[in-house]
């Protein structure tokens, strides 16, 4: 669980005024409201730094202006709740003196950004309901996605975070590279009577070697043999697994953090074959999906390797006045994946989005590599993680006589201002155990 933060004013208005002065979406902002019932905005709790275990059982309200004192608002019976935020505070009890309370809160103010993103397109951020939005519109406030803002507060990392990412690896690497071996020993004994082992004793095997190496995760890790590798979000219980044996397709994805506070995940995933050759389409598959993943990486890479900048503010995906010379959207990493896999004729069998951003949670508040699960168009910022996994899923009857199988290949990426790099090694074949 990530720990709580010190929220900075100074910080966030600095990157409010710069996004105010900016041309993008947040141009003209007045300042940043955050608001909260019952922990359904657990990204602000983040941002601000609240114990994200606080008793919250009534609304409250807080605005972080461009410029000027923030302000509070909550319900007397809670009256402390934001106590560690600085700022004015008011008071409600009844809904007229809430109503009342949020209209003098905002006063001076018409251009708002908020946890919210026009039809949903980034649901990641999409917090607030739509009764609140339908309120503040009511008072003559305009309401825009502070997803930006997010991304900034939320994404970015320090050189401590990159450096736990760093550690991950090395540990999830070595342990991964340990499972091909032992799976190997059980399935290739000296005897040759291979032991009987399945996806879950190999998730269990797992996880003890996670806990000796100080790792902490979220579910899995996932072991899919046959045609439960075609499914990409499959997870094996001790009730719903397959044995694994000699002759089945494996695919492994495994992912954690060092158990230490605001440790960055490493999360990959490669493919392999026991006791045979790979199959001409298995082969076919492969390659499509590392050209697939090597092609969002190069348009990464690419983007980030321009050794000119410009001031381009919150426009161009800085707070800091520089930026790479041509800012990254989301989606563009994974136009350039899914155009190969489309063009071999497999476009249909990509389900997913090409990554997702990485911090302290797996599955982090910053752009993804997303152009078919939504339409990303937060800009990739420097200091940032994230992952490139490309799959194709195939289905039982795609080839007339082949077992069903499905293929991802994950690797994950850091961003400097002006340098992308791939953090682990590339699977280049397919495994051989």
């Amino acid at each position: 669980m990530p720990y709580p933060v010190p929220m900075q004013v100074e910080a966030i208005q600095a990157a409010l005024r710069e996004a105010s002065a900016g041309a993008g979406p947040l141009s003209g902002i007045d300042g940043w409201l955050f608001y909260d019932h019952h922990h359904r905005d657990p990204v602000g709790e983040r941002i601000l730094g609240l114990d994200p275990h606080a008793h919250v059982t009534r609304r409250w309200y807080y605005f972080i202006p461009t410029v000027g004192e923030p302000r509070k608002l909550v319900h007397r019976i809670e009256a402390g709740r934001l106590d560690s935020l600085p700022g004015t505070k008011g008071q409600y009890s009844s809904w007229q003196e809430l109503a009342t309370g949020i209209d003098t809160m905002l006063a001076g103010t018409r251009r708002l950004a908020m946890q919210y993103s026009p039809r949903n397109a980034i649901m990641y951020v999409s917090m607030v309901d739509a009764g609140t939005v339908e309120f503040l519109r009511s008072l003559g406030k305009e309401i825009v996605s502070s997803a930006d803002l997010v991304s900034h507060f939320e994404a970015v990392l320090s050189a401590d975070q990159i450096a736990s990412h760093q550690a991950a690896q090395r540990a999830i690497d070595g342990i991964l590279a340990a499972a091909f071996r032992e799976l190997g020993r059980v399935l290739h004994p000296p005897t040759g009577n291979p032991a009987h082992i399945t996806e879950f004793d190999l998730v269990q095997w797992f996880a003890e070697a996670m806990r000796r190496e100080g790792l902490t995760w979220e579910n899995g890790p996932n072991v899919s043999v046959g045609p439960n590798s075609a499914d990409s979000h499959y997870e094996p219980t001790a009730e719903r697994c397959l044995p694994i044996r000699n002759g089945d397709f494996l695919l492994i994805d495994i992912w954690g953090r060092k158990d230490l506070p605001n440790s960055i995940h490493y999360d990959i995933t490669w493919t392999g074959v026991i006791g045979r050759e790979p199959t001409p389409l298995e082969q076919h598959v492969f390659a499509t999906v590392r050209e697939a993943r090597d092609a969002a990486i190069a348009c990464v890479e690419n983007a980030f390797s321009a050794r000119a900048f410009a001031q381009t503010g919150i426009a161009q995906g800085a707070y800091t006045g520089t930026a790479p010379s041509r800012p990254l959207h989301g989606y563009e990493p994974d136009d350039a994946a899914r155009e190969v896999i489309r063009n071999a004729g497999f476009g249909e069998y990509f389900t997913h989005r090409t990554g997702h951003n990485i911090a302290i949670e797996l599955h982090g508040s910053g752009a993804n590599l997303d152009n078919l699960e939504a339409h990303d168009e937060r800009i990739i910022l420097p200091n940032t993680c994230f992952s490139v996994e490309p799959g194709i899923y195939l289905p039982a009857n795609f080839q007339p006589g082949h077992p069903q199988f499905g293929i991802r290949s994950e690797v994950n990426m850091l961003t400097s201002l002006n340098k992308a790099w791939v953090t682990g090694p590339r699977q280049q074949e397919l495994v051989r155990i």
